[in-house]
């Protein structure tokens, strides 16, 4: 995809694929630098965040509130706990001290677009050091942003772990 200006929505707000690009970039960064509260800016209050889980080698389960998830929140205010959680070590899963991270993103699609609705695919490799290991973590994210505000704003995230097979807690810092 260029850089031209995706299709104008019904309130006139554009976002380019360099702002998609830079928009998840940051999202990222965030995580990298540990800035929570940034981090959360990127989400709105309905957001369902949901990673599932393989039922089988090649089959993720379908819904999160009566299957197995590794990670599921319904909205924003389960993502503010987890935050509230590690920024208190009021967690057994908090990792003390924290990882170090670094998050890298390829592969960025634009699916659908509708209305001031746009729907990304993208692909994710993160790294994260903690103890003297280097731990990795991959997959593919499935997000819905809304451009109708003033700030875009994650609506869904869905995002899939290719190497579930790990062999500690995975947090929302990992993906």
């Amino acid at each position: 995809m260029s850089t031209a200006t995706l299709e104008r929505n019904e309130t006139g707000n554009t976002m380019t694929f360099d702002e998609i690009q830079a928009f998840l970039y940051a999202e990222a960064r965030a995580l990298d630098d540990r800035e929570w509260d940034t981090w959360l800016t990127f989400y709105h209050k309905d957001c369902p965040f949901w990673m599932p889980t393989w039922d089988d080698e090649d089959k993720l389960t379908e819904d999160p509130l009566n299957e197995m998830s590794l990670m599921y929140y319904p909205n924003k205010q389960g993502i503010e706990d987890r935050v509230f959680r590690i920024k208190t070590d009021r967690s057994s899963a908090t990792s003390l001290p924290e990882p170090r991270t670094n998050h890298h993103i390829a592969n960025i699609e634009v699916v659908t677009r509708e209305g001031s609705k746009i729907k990304l695919r993208f692909n994710w490799h993160t790294l994260s050091y903690r103890y003297g290991n280097t731990d990795q973590h991959w997959g593919t994210s499935f997000y819905t942003i809304d451009i109708s505000g003033p700030k875009p704003l994650i609506t869904d995230k869905k995002v899939v772990l290719k190497n579930d097979h790990i062999h500690h807690v995975i947090d929302v810092y990992h993906i």
